[in-house]
């Protein structure tokens, strides 16, 4: 990523034609937000002088304390590449601030960046590549979203069977224009969910990096005349989608995951990381699976984990170590989270669990070799694999019950964020679905 100051960025404004500058920021469910300011207002905007009604904004303040401003990271300026060539739209990633200019509690960039802060206290940096999957459907004919598909396309398959090739690899053309170096694009299993790979960053960028994926690939699948959606389970009897991410540790700019002496090529800090993420994963599941639909993705025979344990190459298991052909390579891939979860709360997470269990000196349970989908109840038990939380409240009472995770995320966010959680499951609870009334009306 380029670093700019704030002369650059007014020069580039003004060689480039910007009419409009995007101000983004996130808020603690996941959902970009933005405030738009033309060319003219670019100094104020450079100098955190944007304000608006945070009272709007559901997670962030009452309306006798709304008055939010908007703080820029220079370094994520980009000029959005699918819009016009005269006039053009530029973005900035923001820092949500009070009135007084500290940093807002309540703004979840913040709480990563305190994760990424402590880590650097204890000597570490966090490199984090995502895998993203979505779907590719069809709207109507008011553009409404359908989860419509006349594709039968599966893993690795191309065109023509593959109907969204030509919208995949504009994606990939447009990621590339932005910075982003993409490693891969393919096919993933179920009729119409792709996959893109980009290369793994520092914590934080990576955060930003997923935020303005989704952005890119959900504008030009519209241009396409599709709706890509990463709600993870959208279609049942195929898999769901997921976002696995993958963690190395770094000091001194060398992985000290790595280990070429052990038998699975990890270090100590490497296997107290996996143990301080299994130690929290039961709470982490509330922000790293942030819907009720994530849970039906999270079911035994879909590609996705659903007990919590551990092992090298195996892609049944919670946490995966993949095949390293090199020491800098060496990294631990936690597989359960899916593209709904707020990356700056998830990365949060990881990381700061990672760093608890290398603090505490937290081994993990024994690794696993075989395949857990085939394994009987007893053969589980007998090897004290438990399940994870197997739907969302579940989950948010395991985040309740764990102090350290609502210390991570600070009291603001946890609050607000189990609050609208909550609420999510009860209005679930209380829906009388069409399944339940195919299956007993007629009968009962």
């Amino acid at each position: 990523m380029a670093s700019y100051t704030k002369e650059d960025i007014i020069r580039l404004v003004e060689d480039e034609d910007v009419a409009f500058i995007r101000l983004q920021f996130t808020d603690i469910f996941g959902t970009l937000k933005n405030v738009a300011v033309t060319a003219s207002q670019l100094e104020r905007a450079l100098d955190g002088r944007i304000m608006f009604d945070g009272s709007s904004i559901e997670g962030l303040v009452k309306i006798e304390e709304s008055d939010m401003f908007l703080k820029p990271d220079l370094d994520t300026f980009t000029i959005f590449p699918w819009r016009p060539q005269q006039g053009k739209v530029a973005r900035l990633i923001c820092n949500v601030c009070k009135g007084d200019g500290t940093p807002f509690e309540g703004d979840s960039r913040y709480v990563l960046e305190k994760a990424v802060e402590e880590a650097a206290r204890m000597g570490y940096t966090m490199k984090v590549g995502p895998e993203c999957e979505f779907f590719l459907f069809q709207t109507d004919d008011a553009g409404v979203p359908t989860t419509k598909t006349r594709e039968m396309a599966g893993y690795f398959d191309l065109g023509p069977v593959d109907f969204g090739e030509n919208a995949r690899r504009d994606m990939v053309l447009t990621l590339e224009d932005m910075g982003f170096v993409v490693e891969s694009s393919h096919h993933e299993g179920a009729p119409s969910q792709h996959e893109i790979d980009f290369q793994y960053d520092e914590t934080l960028r990576t955060a930003d990096n997923i935020m303005t994926f989704k952005l890119a690939v959900k504008t030009i699948a519209r241009q396409h005349g599709l709706h890509a959606t990463f709600m993870p389970k959208p279609l049942a009897g195929v898999d769901g989608s997921s976002m696995h991410i993958n963690m190395s540790l770094h000091r001194d700019g060398r992985n000290i995951f790595d280990d070429p002496t052990d038998p699975m090529g990890l270090s100590e800090e490497a296997y107290w990381f996996v143990g301080g993420l299994i130690k929290h994963i039961d709470g982490m599941c509330a922000v790293l699976n942030p819907l009720v639909n994530s849970y039906k993705r999270l079911i035994p025979g879909y590609e996705a984990p659903s007990f919590k344990a551990w092992g090298a190459g195996n892609r049944s298991p919670l946490i995966r170590i993949p095949y390293a052909a090199d020491s800098k390579d060496r990294r631990i891939e936690l597989r359960s989270p899916d593209g709904a979860a707020n990356p700056y709360l998830a990365l949060a997470l990881c990381l700061r669990a990672g760093l608890d269990g290398i603090r505490s000196k937290i081994n993990p349970p024994a690794p696993i070799s075989g395949n857990l989908n085939l394994m009987s109840d007893a053969e589980k038990a007998k090897q004290g694999i438990s399940s994870l939380p197997e739907n969302l409240n579940e989950a948010l009472k395991a985040f309740e019950r764990d102090k350290f995770l609502q210390k991570v995320l600070g009291a603001h966010v946890s609050e607000k964020y189990v609050e609208a959680k909550k609420k999510e499951w009860n209005d679930y609870s209380t829906y009388i679905s069409q399944w339940e009334i195919d299956h007993d009306l007629y009968r009962l």
